[in-house]
């Protein structure tokens, strides 16, 4: 098959097309026929060799996939073959085949077209899983997300319009504060010219968010805290700004803020495949009546994964950029 699989780190020039042996199935697993598959910042930080695949993972780049199951193992005991398909990898997607355990794989509704899906599962199960179980958001609450027209951005306003949030955003520039509200952020704020903490303070009325999910770290987190409201909840996805930060103990005890964070790619099959779960039952509904839908940057052939990577190095994307097997 055709793969993305680099020698070794670098800049997206690395990411050339070579030839790769289709895997092999595990008894659990189904084998897709892959469309399109999803680029997502992991990547980027694989490519660079910052970010190893978990043990076992396989080395091609790719955590989330749209297309067709071909074969499944002996001991997937649902009927997949021929089944339009998105799934969730720890690895593998920039690929023309994909093995992945049959829990992680989600039917592709009529809604949904097959590049619509290959940009769902990653941002859905992360934000799912960090805003919604680890920090507790429910109806009601206003929430602050930065990286405001990210996959992971994009995907919290949309999943915040259906349960019922007040998202207020983060963005680099007005024109992506414009984008976010027209998503359907509540507010949006250009941390280049604004004070988010300032700004979220007159927003919310000095009461403050009910939750922060914060994509940065570093020198954010002092100031998120600043952003919470009593009993509020900080969630850190990744650490953009820096993997360190210092952080006022006392406050925190005494505004009894909870921190929590989490790493979605290291979870095993059984954890992904419960959420997959999750998602079916509780999001799965409004996909397949259209109400959720990713937004999409652009999409690029397999052989031009390294405009790919450089679209979202320079960060002007809005939404989810793909790769097609074209």
């Amino acid at each position: 098959m055709r793969a993305i699989d680099p020698d070794g780190p670098g800049g997206p020039e690395v990411l050339r097309v070579v030839e790769r042996p289709v895997p092999m199935l595990r008894p659990d697993e189904v084998l897709i026929r892959v469309v399109a598959a999803g680029v997502n910042r992991p990547d980027v930080l694989q490519r660079k060799g910052g970010y190893a695949p978990p043990p076992g993972a396989p080395s091609i780049p790719g955590l989330e996939v749209s297309g067709t199951v071909v074969a499944q193992g002996l001991d997937v005991d649902f009927e997949l073959m021929g089944q339009p398909v998105c799934a969730l990898l720890a690895g593998g997607g920039y690929a023309e085949y994909v093995a992945v355990a049959a829990g992680q794989v989600l039917p592709v509704p009529h809604a949904l077209s097959m590049i619509e899906a290959a940009a769902l599962p990653e941002t859905l199960f992360t934000v799912w899983t960090n805003l919604f179980e680890r920090g507790y958001a429910t109806e009601g609450d206003t929430v602050l997300v930065h990286g405001g027209t990210s996959g992971i951005g994009t995907m919290a306003i949309g999943l915040g319009a259906i349960f019922g949030l007040t998202v207020i955003v983060t963005a680099g520039s007005d024109d992506k504060c414009a984008a976010a509200l027209k998503l359907g952020a509540a507010h949006a704020i250009n941390y280049k010219t604004e004070d988010f903490v300032e700004r979220v303070a007159a927003i919310t009325g000095g009461k403050g968010c009910a939750v922060v999910l914060d994509m940065v770290g570093g020198d954010y987190l002092p100031r998120n805290l600043k952003c919470l409201a009593e009993d509020g909840r900080h969630v850190s996805i990744a650490v953009q700004g820096g993997a360190t930060a210092t952080i006022p103990i006392f406050d925190i005890m005494r505004r009894r803020l909870t921190l929590t964070g989490s790493t979605l790619r290291p979870r095993d099959s059984a954890f992904k495949s419960l959420v997959a779960d999750e998602l079916h039952s509780n999001v799965w509904p409004h996909v397949e009546a259209g109400r959720l839908k990713p937004i999409l940057d652009r999409t690029f052939p397999l052989a031009e994964a390294p405009a790919a990577h450089a679209r979202m190095e320079a960060g002007d994307h809005i939404g989810k950029i793909v790769l097609t097997m074209d």
